[in-house]
């Protein structure tokens, strides 16, 4: 499923600035929350997909 796909390959890329915000990088805090954004669009994605094969069988 490509939405999942998508959702992993954004998680994966979200890593590195979460530790540099950690350690207090503001900048890399800022790109953290607008990942965090496209997380939530890729997961509700995600969601309306299963809804749909869901509901597509018998």
């Amino acid at each position: 499923m490509q939405e999942y796909d998508k959702l992993k390959v954004l998680i994966d890329e979200i890593e590195m600035d979460i530790n540099k915000a950690q350690g207090g990088n503001k900048a890399a805090g800022t790109r953290v929350r607008k990942q965090m954004q496209e997380i939530k669009r890729a997961s509700q994605d995600v969601r309306s997909k299963i809804l749909e094969i869901r509901s597509s069988q018998p």
